[in-house]
């Protein structure tokens, strides 16, 4: 008599599950909206439990966060590259460049950033932007702003505080008027910072 052998069945390594679990998430999320998205559903979209899914995140918060560092991440990398990029001495372009920048992202058409706009989600789009502008100003603090401050021989007080309200301010005016010039910005940015466009640097920015 012949017996048939099968194969157990592998488990994943924790990496790659994890990984598959917010993959699921980001796919559901763009598919039905953040709001409308349940552990349950994220599990069966995978093909595990919820308890695997409480696993390797507590709550769904969690992983609303990891979706939210993604896009946040992106961002951050975009200033870093136009910092990198900056023409020393030129002030006048540098801000004009940030403001593209910033236009763009807030632009940026995806699922996910559409749905956190809905007046239902205003709780985590608070949280999301709060977040974001948080990660930028940080990476403005470390480098633009100390190597303004050292080509200008200027002290900026209370560094965070100050381009955290200008940024949130920002977001806001473009939100709500859309069709705000971008010199209007760059005025504000210089207004608020007390950026002298003509001022020639005394080492390169």
């Amino acid at each position: 008599m012949s017996t048939t052998k099968t194969s157990p069945r592998l488990s994943k390594q924790p990496d790659e599950r994890h990984d598959e679990i917010v993959a699921a998430t980001r796919q559901l999320f763009a598919e039905r909206g953040v709001a409308k998205v349940s552990v349950t559903e994220i599990a069966k979209r995978v093909g595990v439990t919820r308890g695997l899914i409480y696993h390797y995140f507590p709550d769904r918060d969690a992983l609303i966060d990891l979706i939210f560092e993604d896009h946040i991440a992106e961002f951050v990398e975009a200033v870093s590259r136009w910092d990198a990029g900056r023409e020393p001495g030129n002030v006048q372009k540098a801000l004009l460049d940030c403001v593209v920048l910033f236009r763009h992202h807030l632009r940026a058409k995806d699922m996910f950033r559409e749905d956190l706009g809905h007046p239902e989600n205003a709780g985590l789009y608070n949280r999301f932007v709060d977040r974001a502008v948080r990660a930028i100003v940080e990476r403005l603090r470390v480098t633009t702003v100390e190597a303004y401050a050292r080509a200008h021989h200027i002290d900026i007080e209370h560094v965070g505080e100050v381009f955290y309200v200008l940024v949130y301010g920002l977001i806001g005016l473009v939100r709500s008027s859309p069709d705000v010039e971008d010199q209007v910005l760059v005025a504000i940015v210089r207004q608020t910072l007390h950026l002298d466009m003509g001022t020639t640097p005394a080492s390169p920015q």
